[in-house]
């Protein structure tokens, strides 16, 4: 599956939002596969890049990305490092894992929901159901159930018997929660051998009595060093898509 199916996916999931407020049948944008010849493909055009303003708002919240982006957060502030890498290498590299995880979701979704639309066999409506499926699966397999059951409280409505069955609006959230958690569950785990470091050469130099040196000034060469022979980009990496896997 290229990224461009990717991105086509995701244009047309990002419908979702609107959907969660929607509980008529009838919709103006809800148009049957003969209508859908009639629509103007400048409208059609319009209504598409419309959609697309919603892309990063669904890569956030229905995705593996806020997971990812805070794992490598906390890693490059383990290390001392609050700048380096730079924020754009790892945005890029925490969509590349994003794709990397969500291939199977998003690759299901395309296949039942997009392609059919794209050809003309069902409408709108049908295609945004079908098209949010798989990535409902996917919030529903992580989501736990506190959390679930937390902002099922806030939105009062009533719960629902199991994550499959809880509307969007309430999963979503509940879904993000549960991928905070995780990250920092990850980022605390990763600070524990570079926490250490940092506690050996402090003790060191307060021994030696230079206590005027500071300890960054040492500690940071040598967790860089523990990090590249470790291989620690790849065993971070291969942890990340192990999880979803």
């Amino acid at each position: 599956m290229t990224y461009g199916r990717q991105l086509t996916t995701a244009a047309i999931l990002l419908a979702a939002p609107c959907a969660l407020w929607a509980a008529a049948p009838a919709s103006p944008f809800d148009l049957s596969p003969s209508q859908q010849t009639q629509v103007a493909p400048y409208v059609r055009l319009l209504i598409g890049l419309s959609l697309l303003t919603f892309v990063p708002a669904a890569l956030v919240a229905m995705t593996s990305f806020t997971r990812i982006i805070v794992t490598l957060s906390f890693l490059r502030h383990a290390l001392g490092m609050p700048e380096t890498p730079p924020n754009l290498v790892l945005i890029t590299l925490a969509l590349f894992l994003t794709f990397f995880t969500m291939g199977p979701t998003l690759e299901r979704s395309y296949g039942e929901g997009v392609q059919p639309f794209l050809d003309g066999r069902i409408g709108t409506s049908q295609a945004l159901e079908k098209s949010v499926e798989p990535l409902r699966a996917f919030m529903s397999a992580h989501v736990r159930d506190e959390d679930l059951s937390s902002v099922t409280e806030l939105a009062r409505v009533a719960p629902a018997e199991g994550a499959a069955a809880a509307p969007l609006r309430v999963l979503v959230p509940a879904f993000m929660l549960s991928e905070l958690r995780a990250a920092f569950v990850a980022g605390f785990i990763i600070f524990l051998p570079f926490l250490l470091i940092d506690l050996i050469v402090a003790a060191i130099l307060m021994a030696l009595g230079m206590m005027m040196v500071p300890p960054v000034s040492i500690a940071l060469p040598l967790k860089v060093m523990l990090f590249v022979l470790i291989d620690g980009w790849s065993l971070l990496v291969r942890a990340i898509g192990g999880i979803y896997g």
